[in-house]
This record gives C-alpha cells, structure tokens and sequence, in this order.
C-alpha cells in the first residue's frame, strides 16, 4: 500500500550537496579516530580553560587509558560507566573505552542513588570513571553495584600548573574527597595513566558489535539501555557530517554534555572528523560560555534551547563578534518559533538549525536544511537514507498529509535493541520501524513538526520526565491516596515545561505547606532533581473517565489555568 510518506516529498528539498543514500565506510569509531589523528596530528582538538590538546596527544592519553583498562582485565564488550560533566578525561575516556573494544555508558551526575544502582546493575558495568566532586554518589551505590575499579579524575586535571595549583588554593576550581571503598579499587585518572604505554591500541571490533548503551526513560517502570551498535553511530556519523557540509577546520562549541546522546554525537563526531572543540563543564554558565566565543570565534554554536535562551538573556552575547560563525543548531527540545527571530537578530538571518532525533536513533533522524529553506517550529525532513511515516494512533493507519501521526522511523541510524529487554524492544521496533511516540503532521514539502507526544512525557530543557514514573512513586507515600503528574509550560524558559503534580491526600491528612513540602523531599530522594515538580496542588478528586482513568489532558488544562490565574 502507497501512502504520502513512501512518495518522500521531503528528497525535492534537500540541499544540492546532499544525496537521497549514501555509501558507507566500514570502520569503527576507533578505526576513524586513527585515520584523522594520522591527517592532522598537530591539531588542536579540544580546548579546555585555555589549554589545548592536540590530536596527537589526545591520542597518546587515550593509548594510555585504554591499556589500562586491558591490564585491569576489561575484555571486549565489557561496559565501562562514564560519570563526568565535560572535561578532557570524559572525552579520553570515550576514545580511550572504543581502543580497548569496550562500551560505554553515559552515568548522568543527576541520577539519584537509586536511579545509579539500576543502570550500572542492568549494564554490569566492571569500571566507573568519575571526578572527584562527583565521587561521593558512586561511593553511595558501591556495595550495590557490579563495578570492581573507580577511576577519579578532577577538574583541574589537564590544565597548566601553575593554573592548576592556583586554581584549588583559591577555591576556583571545586575538589571533593576520595576514599577507598571496600572491594574496590579507586585510583586517580593521571595515577591510572602513569607508567602505561602511549602506543596504539586498537583491539579488534566489528560493524554489528555494540559501541554504546545508553540509558533513556520509559513510561513503565525503571529507564532502559539503547544499544547502539558501531553501524548505527557510525552510519549516523556520516549522515551528520554530510547533511551539516562540516569541513575539518571548523571550530565548534557546544554545552551539550556527553553522558546526553546529543552532547555524546556531537562531542563524539568531531573528534573522529577533524574539527577542533571547545569544552563547556558547566552548561548553565553563560558567561563561560561567552568568553569561550569571544576568544575562540567558533564557526558553530551547538546548545540546547535554555542555553540559548540564557545566552540571549545575556547583553555581552549580542554584543560579539560572530563574523566567523555559520550557523548555531538546537536539538534535544523543541525551540519556540517567537524566539527565533530574536536569536537570529544576534546570529544572522538563516543561521538557525532545529533538528530532531532520539537516544534510540543515534541519535539524529531529521534536520532543517544546512542552506535550503528552514521553517520555524519544524523539525526538518529526513536525513539521507532515513524515512519518516506518521501513523493513526487510533487506527494503525497512515496519517493523511497535514494530519497528526505518531512519528515511525526506518534507517540504518536505528539501535539494535534495549538491552536485555525484548519485549520492550520488539514494541518499539516493528517492521523495521522504530515507533517514537513523537506526533507529529507533514507539510507538502516534507517538512516534519511536533505536535504531541503519544506518551505523557514532560520535556524539562532537553531531559526527558516521565509522568507515571513519578506517580507511582507519590502513591507509594503513606499519605497519598492519588496522584497524577503533568507537564505545564515554563514561563521562564520558553520551550521548556515544568513538572507540576496533582495529588489527593487519604481522608485525615490535612493539606499543608508541611505536607507539600514533605513530599516533595519524598522525591527529591528518590529521583533525580530535574524531575521533581515544580508545583504541587492538593484536590479533592482528580479528573477521570467513565471507567476511571485519570484524565491527564484535563488535568493539565485545569493546571495551567491555576497557574497563570497566580500570575
């Protein structure tokens, strides 16, 4: 059967330099790493609070993380934890893992204990590489966790001395105390590095091995890990590189962090590309953010829209010189149209970038045009060999043009499957489709634009909450009778949404700022804090259906009502 989406409106659209397929190099990351520090070894590839490190050296630092991990009995395959902000060492260690034929996994620094103890439990994580600010969570879930070494690693490692020495007498750069842990091995990251040899490690892998497993949110119970293989990192990889016509002298900055999918593509294409980047440890730090710019004058801008909107927020950030950059892109939530015209006042009409993708997809599956035309609020269209159809929620049919569907995507960018879950994954891949529970509608163009999520997900700047996780939590509390969560819009970061919950307390329990404030810290102990809500409203009844299903829609009707009746 024929439909709008198999006809791909969207190929009459694509950039000249932009072919409908591709042909596909098969090497590993590892492999491709190899080949751009033998072209530009002498190059700048990171840049750190001033410090610069070169292809070559970076080469050399991972050669040595990797051989340790192979003294340490790592075989291939084995799963290595990444819990840093970034940093040189998490951008080694990702390198650093590929040589020695292992997988890593991105540890968020804002899971709970217990979010922590699940993911390195269900991964079988054998090494933890943390910081030393950081350590004291991996301390929390260490006789509950699988990994035998922790490798800490601080701040200020990687920067000049004297830097370096200045910066922790002065309090400027935050350390935090390490100590042994029974059953363990701890040892420092330059300590793990001392000694080891700096010649080349490349343990052999395949195309269809895994590369990464990274963890993302369900609806039902505890998150779950996407196993990315080397083929579908690397098929996205040149997608990417193509769709984008990044050439190897661009400079580039990004906040995006690299336990996140989005920081992890970008941090992770460009170090097997050629291009040189500029790190951000703190991505809620703008004026770190503009000094980076005004000082390296990069050619791209990568952020998640609450940075951007922060940037703008900013009088310094419209007064740079950006006569060196091309165009800045946003991913990971949606960008508001109204805020486009305002960034692009700043950065150059048409320099704007919105693209769409997911942890399961690695992650990019559709993008705005690079020079062609970008329409606000959409996402774009399908990127080479990538193909969108949107499907009837209620019928299993293909949506009409113009009408709502959940997005269902087929290319060689999709996982291999949740890990260890095959019922989940055969859920979400069927047919070669992988269902998003994105809504969306498609112009006649091919361009694609969210509407919806099929699931009652909340996008909090760029991190995924999911409402039902949270209600199961509350009606866990002694005191909660019911509860139900939903996303309201965030007045004070457009684009973004704030968790608010409803709860009904037993009869007995009386409503109180006490009460309130009591289940809150309920949940700030067990999730991590991007997902504790915002507001919490006590009812006498929540809204349901006849046959008792809570009506979330209306809920969150009668919540942003409230809201903005408070002002």
């Amino acid at each position: 059967m024929t439909d709008v989406y198999s006809e791909k409106p969207w190929l009459k659209n694509y950039d000249k330099h932009v072919p409908p397929n591709l042909k596909y190099e098969r090497k590993t990351y590892a492999e491709k790493f190899y080949e751009v520090v033998s072209k530009y070894p002498n190059k700048t590839a990171l840049i750190y609070m001033g410090k610069k490190i070169t292809y070559k050296e970076l080469d050399a630092l991972s050669n040595q993380l990797a051989a340790y991990l192979i003294k340490i009995g790592l075989k291939p395959g084995d799963v290595v934890g990444l819990h840093m902000p970034n940093i040189p060492a998490h951008y080694i260690s990702v390198v650093a893992v590929q040589k020695a034929g292992c997988v890593s996994t991105g540890v968020s620094p804002l899971l709970t204990a217990h979010e922590m103890e699940h993911q390195l439990n269900d991964c079988k994580a054998k090494v933890v590489i943390t910081t030393d600010i950081m350590f004291s969570k991996i301390a929390e879930v260490a006789d509950k966790a699988p990994f035998s070494t922790v490798i800490v690693t601080g701040i200020a490692d990687f920067l000049p001395g004297l830097k370096r020495v200045l910066g922790k007498a002065l309090k400027k750069i935050p350390t935090g105390e390490v100590s042994p842990l029974s059953g363990k091995n701890v040892i420092s990251f330059m300590d793990a590095l001392e000694g080891m040899p700096a010649s080349k490690v490349l343990v052999p892998r395949t195309m269809d091995d895994t590369i990464f497993i990274m963890y993302t949110g369900g609806t039902t119970g505890p998150s779950k890990g996407a196993v990315l293989t080397q083929k579908s990192y690397m098929s996205n990889f040149q997608q990417v590189l193509v769709w984008l016509d990044m050439p190897p002298e661009t400079v580039a900055i990004s906040a995006f962090p690299l336990f996140h999918i989005a920081g992890l593509a970008f941090g992770g294409f460009i170090m097997i590309h050629g291009p040189t980047q500029i790190i951000v440890p703190d991505p809620r730090d703008s004026h770190f953010i503009i000094r980076a710019v005004k000082s390296y004058t990069p050619n791209i801008i990568v952020n998640v829209p609450t940075v951007f909107f922060e940037l703008m927020k900013n009088p310094e950030f419209s007064k740079l010189d950006l006569s060196n950059l091309w165009w800045c892109l946003s991913a990971a939530a949606p960008f508001p149209p109204e805020n486009i015209k305002e960034l692009e006042s700043i950065i150059g009409e048409g320099n704007f970038i919105e693209l769409y993708g997911m942890t399961e997809t690695s992650p990019v599956t559709a993008c705005n045009p690079r020079y062609g035309r970008k329409k606000a609020a959409s996402i774009g269209m399908p990127i080479s060999d990538t193909e969108f159809k949107l499907i009837d929620p209620l019928t299993g049919e293909p949506a009409k043009m113009g009408e709502p569907g959940e997005i269902a995507v087929r290319g060689p960018q999709l996982m291999k499957e949740y890990y260890n879950k095959p019922e989940e994954t055969a859920y979400a891949i069927r047919d070669g489709w992988m269902h998003t529970g994105d809504v969306a509608y498609m112009d006649e163009d091919g361009y694609f634009y969210i509407v919806d999520r099929v699931k009652d997900m909340v996008n909090v700047s760029g991190f995924k909450v999911f409402t039902r996780e949270l209600d199961d939590i509350l009606v866990k509390h002694p005191d909660v009778d019911m509860a139900a969560t939903v996303g309201i819009p965030d007045p004070d970061r457009p684009g973004s949404e704030r968790v608010a919950a409803s709860v009904v307390l037993k009869p007995g329990v009386e409503k109180s700022d006490a009460k309130k404030e009591e289940l809150l810290q309920y949940l700030r102990e067990r999730v991590a804090p991007y997902k504790v809500p915002k507001v919490l409203h006590f009812m006498d009844e929540l809204p349901t259906s006849g046959v008792g299903k809570i009506l979330k829609r209306e809920l969150k009707k009668l919540l942003e009502e409230e809201f903005k009746s408070k002002g």
